[in-house]
């Protein structure tokens, strides 16, 4: 009662804390006059994935409720996804508040692209920007089709603001040399905060903010920084592709080792939060709705039900296309949740075969795993076998076809023939007993 209690209270706690999360945190400063301009600052740091996306789009938006006069984005990225980065690519660009892109450390590859599609750069002494090549998951030079795309992207964000696209294809392409910056065909092109200036690819450095203020001639604006919430946090590190198939194969993993364990353990603890983290990432980033949750939890008990109902059958069915659809649901990409749904289903599987047939009697498992089981030795009897009746004789009370009644003595008993039909009245003697079967045979008379 105890371990229930407990468990009841980590998932309420966990549930509370969700809810309670701040959704965004807005530095607060002195309260801005009604001459001064509105500079909004917006970090692009760490990878750029889907959650990024998510909290650029939030960003812009409340900078836009709030009568932003300039976007100051601080960008310090090593890169990261082609479709965020094009996302976020048209978010900028389909925004009317003057944006300014602050390189203040690495616009590297992503990063890069999503400096080219500012109004301007302004770039910190030191700072870096390029080394654009597009590649796959597995560290590669993506396909010719993939390639074209993407010198098509960043030749378009550079001409945007008049750039010669060239030093943007010098920095995805390896076949473009630019002999006077030192880029052959063996390497790409990465500016360094002088050489940008040069090119027309900086319109300034500045050392800090307020060099950059100085620029922008918006020395005397009120400043507003927007922040990561912790709950953002946690939502761009969910969202990320490599974890969705990790967090997956947790709950999946997690859950199934439960159904064979007593009570609710830490296996069933590990499943539902790693569920939890998952949804809850995916709702943060905007990538779910609450539709999505409902749709899992209503698979997840249709799935319960199915476990208690003899068979296999319409509710183990819709359980399943019920998971597998609040998963799809809440995903940013059908396709790679597909993947990621096909990978835990995988991991789940040999994880719990090498599990149960290696380690199910030995060391911790066995206080995990359920093995007991119920036997005579044990003191479990269904029905005791009276084998001091077998070789006794009686009537039969009623026509055995084969099963019937048979008197023997003083008392009634409900027994079975060996097979055949025997008539009422006949004499039967018992044969053979098991528990509450009793097996007679009609005992002919002799001539």
């Amino acid at each position: 009662m105890r371990r229930n209690a407990r468990m009841l209270g980590f998932i309420a706690c966990i549930l509370i804390a969700f809810l309670l999360l701040p959704f965004q945190l807005l530095a607060q400063g002195e309260m801005r006059t009604l001459d001064q301009s509105l500079v909004y600052y917006i970090p692009v740091e760490q990878e750029v994935e889907r959650g990024l996306e998510a909290f650029l789009q939030r960003s812009i938006t409340s900078a836009v409720e709030e009568g932003a006069d300039h976007i100051v984005l601080e960008i310090n990225t090593p890169g990261g996804r082609v479709d965020a980065a094009n996302n976020m690519a048209n978010i900028m660009r389909n925004t009317e508040i003057p944006i300014t892109a602050y390189v203040t450390n690495d616009a590297i590859s992503a990063g890069a692209y999503i400096a080219l599609n500012a109004d301007q750069i302004v770039m910190a002494p030191g700072a870096t920007m390029g080394s654009a090549a597009v590649i796959d998951g597995a560290g590669n030079a993506a396909d010719e089709k993939t390639q074209s795309y993407w010198l098509a992207e960043m030749s378009a964000a550079a001409e945007l603001n008049d750039r010669d696209p060239k030093y943007a294809l010098a920095m995805a392409d390896r076949s473009i040399e630019i002999p006077e910056l030192g880029v052959t065909s063996e390497s790409l092109l990465t500016l360094t905060a002088s050489q940008a200036l040069e090119v027309g690819y900086a319109e300034a450095i500045a050392a800090d903010r307020g060099e950059l203020l100085e620029f922008l001639e918006l020395e005397n604006a009120f400043e507003q920084e927007m922040e990561v919430s912790f709950a953002e946090q946690i939502a761009r590190f969910v969202t990320n592709p490599i974890i969705i198939p990790i967090l997956l194969s947790i709950g999946s993993l997690g859950l199934v080792l439960e159904l064979y364990s007593p009570g609710f353990g830490v296996p069933g603890i590990m499943g539902i939060s790693a569920l939890l983290l998952f949804f809850f990432g995916h709702l943060i980033a905007g990538f779910a709705g609450f539709e999505a949750i409902i749709l899992f939890v209503v698979g997840f008990l249709l799935i319960l039900v199915e476990v208690f109902v003899p068979g296999f059958g319409i509710f183990g069915i819709l359980g399943i296309a019920g998971i597998i659809g609040g998963m799809l649901l809440a995903s940013f990409s059908t396709a790679w949740m597909t993947v990621s749904i096909l990978i835990s289903a995988v991991i789940t599987t040999v994880v719990s075969i090498i599990t149960f047939r290696y380690f199910g009697t030995r060391g911790p498992w066995k206080k995990m795993i359920l093995t007991d089981s119920t036997s005579s030795e044990k003191g479990y009897i269904s029905n005791v076998t009276r084998s001091e009746i077998v070789g006794l004789e009686g009537e039969s009370l009623t026509p055995l076809r084969p099963s019937g009644s048979g008197v023997f003595g003083d008392e009634r008993l409900d027994v079975v023939s060996e097979g055949g039909y025997i008539e009422r009245g006949r004499k039967i003697k018992v044969v053979y007993t098991s528990g509450s079967r009793i097996v007679v045979r009609e005992v002919k008379a002799e001539s």
